[in-house]
């Protein structure tokens, strides 16, 4: 017997009795164990599986057609993380999995041998960038200028998502002798509410993260609630905080204003790989790094750092160079 039920998320599913579907109705804890951001993935990824034409519970054969349908338009990673959203729909509604199949994963193999490109990746934002940016930000002397730079500035020092850097409340700061203590209550590495910290420290007059905020509060007002928010065209502050999408705008908008050049290709995660690259140069330890970031995975922290090293420490130059010695 099977029957129509509609669990937290609000999606009506199809579920058997015994099903684990049962186990999640009314059961908040179980929906909140993913995130919110996942959930929405899934669903998009589940609705692309059915908008195609395919109907659930699938089989494999069906899984395997809307694979090679999509091969050459979407990237692999897309097709796998799809993959994994049909997975997770049919073992939580009780189905067998039709992704298990090897002939599913070696389909996948293959069409990351013939379609797979390397990741489009951010280039880093570098201090004397951001220097240029706030230097041009002083001279405005504007509440949007204001908040601009503090933004900047925290984004970069304290290597934030822009989710995260977006969601700073006034009480999430606590002002030290040595500068801010900010705490984030929640993150991507901090799935279950530990709650982090994030210490920002004094800087220069060129460049200062900590007086930076504490004008962009003065000019503001600010008291309690979003650190950062929209500031309407007539200068009007708004209650609500900036969404993440608005920092990626801001950066591209200062960048061009100050005459960057390459500002499009900027991005959010220009500032964590910026700032890991900058402090590796700078004789940064990599635990140090991955605490100021809240990295928990070496090999992206490396893959920064690294990538900023290859002329830098180039087995090439040091044959050239002794050859030109010669």
């Amino acid at each position: 017997m099977s029957k129509t039920l509609r669990i937290p998320t609000g999606e009506p599913v199809l579920c058997h009795e015994n099903s684990l579907t049962l186990m999640a109705f009314n059961n908040p804890y179980l929906v909140a164990a993913t995130s919110p951001a996942t959930q929405r993935a899934y669903q998009s990824d589940v609705h692309h599986f059915e908008k195609w034409g395919a109907t659930l519970p699938t089989e494999t054969g069906t899984v395997l057609l809307y694979l090679q349908a999509f091969a050459k338009t979407l990237n692999p990673r897309t097709l796998s993380r799809r993959l994994t959203a049909l997975k997770n729909w049919h073992l939580y509604q009780g189905f067998a999995d039709p992704t298990q199949h090897p002939s599913v994963k070696k389909t996948i193999i293959g069409i990351l041998r013939i379609h797979g490109k390397p990741k489009a990746k951010a280039p880093p934002l570098l201090p004397e960038h951001l220097l240029n940016r706030v230097a041009s930000l002083r001279q405005e002397k504007t509440l949007r200028a204001a908040r601009d730079s503090a933004l900047l500035q925290l984004a970069f020092f304290g290597g934030f998502r822009r989710s995260k850097l977006v969601a700073i409340g006034y009480d999430h700061l606590e002002w030290k002798d040595q500068g801010i203590d900010i705490l984030i209550p929640h993150s991507k590495t901090d799935q279950t509410n530990e709650g982090r910290y994030c210490a920002i420290p004094y800087g220069n007059a060129q460049l200062c993260p900590v007086q930076a905020v504490k004008h962009w509060l003065d000019q503001s007002h600010i008291k309690n609630g979003p650190l950062f928010r929209r500031i309407h065209p007539e200068g009007r502050l708004d209650h609500a905080p900036l969404v993440p999408l608005s920092v990626n705008n801001i950066l591209k908008k200062r960048a061009r204003e100050a005459g960057i050049p390459e500002a499009d290709p900027l991005s959010s995660h220009s500032f964590r790989r910026g700032f890991a690259t900058s402090a590796s140069r700078n004789g940064a330890s990599l635990p140090a790094i991955m605490r100021q970031g809240r990295w928990k995975n070496m090999n992206t922290v490396m893959e920064y750092i690294e990538a900023a090293q290859r002329f830098e420490e180039n087995a090439a130059a040091r044959v050239l160079a002794q050859i030109s010695s010669t």
